[in-house]
């Protein structure tokens, strides 16, 4: 059984900084890539930044130069630090990983339980 589990969520001010952590956890054989999601209230989840395993990285524009993903492979975690946070960055943050449990299986799709980040005066 695999486990991510989410954590660092929480209410900030406009402008201010979070970071949020990711560790995965359970019969794992290997993580390929690792991802943070958020969904809004009444809006689909989208994808906010994604890094590979050798660390290349993706970035939703609407959060570029502002969030910063990296990963711990010896940890199994993916963070993601979180500056000049905006109101409209608000939404619940989950964690996503491409996991092989063996060595002869192919890597499937795991979500954690998300995280609630509020940005707010």
């Amino acid at each position: 059984q695999v486990q991510l589990v989410e954590s660092g969520g929480g209410l900030v001010q406009p402008g201010g900084s979070l970071r949020l952590s990711c560790a995965a956890s359970g019969s794992i054989f290997s993580i390929y890539a690792m991802g943070w999601y958020r969904q809004a209230p009444g809006k689909q989840r989208e994808l906010v930044a994604v890094i590979s395993r050798d660390s290349s990285t993706n970035y939703a524009d609407s959060v570029k130069g502002r969030f910063t993903i990296s990963r711990d492979n010896a940890k199994n975690t993916a963070y993601l630090q979180m500056d000049s946070l905006k109101p409209e960055d608000t939404a619940v943050y989950y964690c996503n990983a491409a996991i092989r449990v063996g060595a002869g299986t192919l890597p499937d799709a795991y979500w954690g339980q998300g995280t609630q980040v509020t940005v707010s005066s």
